[in-house]
């Protein structure tokens, strides 16, 4: 029993990144500056998500052993890249409106 759920927890633990808010109250107020690295923010995030969709070590125990962690992982990694497209589009649609290099 206890394994089991050590199981679980490692491969739901390890299997999740971060969705990024898609617009952010503040985004408007911000500096040229400011939006570059929002916009490097959303890149990385991105490219997390992506890695996660790799062969990694926690995605093959998922799909030999927890059918149910890799759908997960697939799912929650593909919303991830979603938002953080969403969010690269706003941040440069505001770069655009300012004007910035």
């Amino acid at each position: 029993m206890c394994f089991d759920c050590f199981f679980l927890t490692f491969i739901s633990g390890c299997s999740t990144p971060k969705v990024v808010e898609t617009t952010k109250l503040s985004d408007r107020d911000l500096s040229c500056e400011s939006l570059k690295d929002e916009y490097k923010q959303a890149e990385k995030a991105k490219k997390d998500a992506e890695d996660v969709k790799g062969v990694t070590g926690t995605n093959t125990l998922a799909a030999l052993f927890w059918i149910p962690g890799i759908i997960a992982t697939y799912s929650n990694a593909n919303e991830a890249i979603a938002a953080a497209d969403t969010r690269m589009v706003r941040l440069t649609d505001l770069m655009d409106k300012k004007n910035c290099k």
